[in-house]
């Protein structure tokens, strides 16, 4: 666990869904929590008003031992500067947590997820663990786990045009429905094939259980450094999804025969148009995100909460025949 220490200030950044009402309730909740402890809550710019107009309060509260204060923004002249922040707090479902990590990018705060969506793994608790949630943020008591991300570059030309980074998944699509995409793949900077798809999705292992996942992909285990590519609806007969190692680079080229255009989106966050030529080249990001972390267990346990796998009638390896062969 992180060991506590006094500081003058603390800074939290609290990131919610803002067009759901329950995100909002939440958000004021744990800002006055966090108000009450003498730690100030900071919101990103559009978020700050939306949650002040839930709790026009908020906006001018007194912390304990004196000194006016309230909700920050996060930037800006007279805003909270992220390499200040401590921790951000995260209130909504994955896209949420994919928000704030854009938000926290470059600074070394990590991300704490309270699940108010529907699966939400990436998060760490669930709505009705609020309260000792935000008790653990506030003493500090919880892990630091390093999710790796990409680096994703656009090159038109021989020439860069677009960098953007993911943590997810780096997705290369058609741009119109009625058009396949004709793409060429490159691992390592050698040919594998081309074919006609509805895309290709490169990912890291957080993001195996997200898009990679929806179409047809493995998935990793966090802790493994590797790179997925998964093609979707390719009309091919190799196509199948590859997991390679960390160093490896992914490329994807759209092919001049492509009538129409594709695009890449990043975290389905950040998108770019590819012209016919346009080369979209990933490899691992030297920059990880942070995720915070309140419990210790099998990345197996969190799959079978998250996805309400069936494993009733399971006894245990101690109980079982496979089990008890294997003591043997």
């Amino acid at each position: 666990m992180i060991s506590s220490s006094d500081a003058a200030q603390r800074f939290i950044l609290v990131v919610s869904h803002t067009g759901r009402e329950e995100s909002l309730a939440a958000a004021a909740t744990v800002c006055r929590k966090l108000l009450a402890e003498g730690i100030i809550p900071v919101a990103a710019l559009d978020e700050h008003g939306d949650i002040l107009r839930h709790d026009p309060d908020l906006g001018d509260l007194d912390m304990p031992g004196g000194g006016r204060t309230g909700l920050c923004v996060l930037g800006g002249d007279d805003g909270i500067d992220i390499g200040e922040l401590e921790l951000a707090i995260v209130l909504g479902g994955d896209g949420t947590i994919l928000r704030a990590a854009e938000l926290t990018r470059g600074s070394s705060a990590p991300i704490l997820g309270v699940n108010l969506g529907h699966v939400g793994f990436l998060a760490e608790s669930e709505r009705d663990g609020l309260d000792e949630t935000v008790r653990r943020a506030v003493s500090r008591d919880y892990l630091v786990e390093e999710r790796m991300t990409l680096d994703v570059r656009v090159k038109v030309g021989g020439e860069i045009v677009y960098e953007t980074w993911a943590l997810n998944e780096a997705t290369v699509e058609k741009a119109s429905r009625e058009r396949m995409l004709e793409v060429i793949v490159e691992v390592d900077k050698r040919p594998l094939s081309s074919f006609g798809c509805d895309g290709i999705v490169m990912s890291t292992p957080t993001g195996s259980t997200a898009y990679s996942f929806s179409g047809g992909g493995p998935i990793v285990w966090p802790e493994l450094d590797a790179m997925l590519l998964v093609p979707l609806s390719a009309h091919a007969l190799f196509a199948r999804p590859l997991v390679v190692g960390p160093d490896s680079v992914f490329a994807v080229e759209v092919l001049d025969r492509t009538q129409g255009t594709g695009v890449l989106w990043c975290d389905g966050r950040r998108t770019w148009d590819l012209p016919p030529g346009a080369r979209v080249v990933v490899r691992r990001s030297t920059v990880p995100v942070r995720l915070a972390r309140l419990h210790q267990g099998p990345f197996t346990d969190r799959l079978v909460g998250k996805f309400k796998l069936p494993v009733t009638g399971w006894r245990g390896p101690e109980e079982s025949d496979a089990g008890k062969a294997m003591q043997q």
